[in-house]
């Protein structure tokens, strides 16, 4: 087990500590948690934060699939603008 010695504020640390004293819980506990907490990366650690901070935007489910014929149907003439911008990018134009 290693030592971490931080600096830091005495307003920073009065509320640490009292948020410890809330959950009844050790300084250096609190601090461990809130540590391994902001350097988890896995992506349900990521759909958690996001869930908490109420940014979660869930988009509607279509009611039915189309058909691929549809869809290319639905497409025709509007142009390649997309296929164009990808083509020149990879030309570097």
């Amino acid at each position: 087990m290693k030592q971490l010695i931080a600096r830091i504020d005495d307003d920073l640390h009065r509320r640490l500590k009292q948020r410890a004293a809330e959950q009844d819980r050790s300084l250096n506990d609190l601090v461990a948690s809130v540590l391994a907490a902001a350097v988890e990366d896995d992506a349900e650690s990521v759909r958690r934060r996001i869930e908490r901070s109420g940014q979660r935007v869930v988009p509607p489910r279509p009611t039915a699939m189309r058909s691929r014929q549809d869809v290319i149907r639905r497409l025709e003439g509007l142009g390649t603008p997309v296929s164009d911008a990808l083509t020149a990018d990879r030309d570097g134009r």
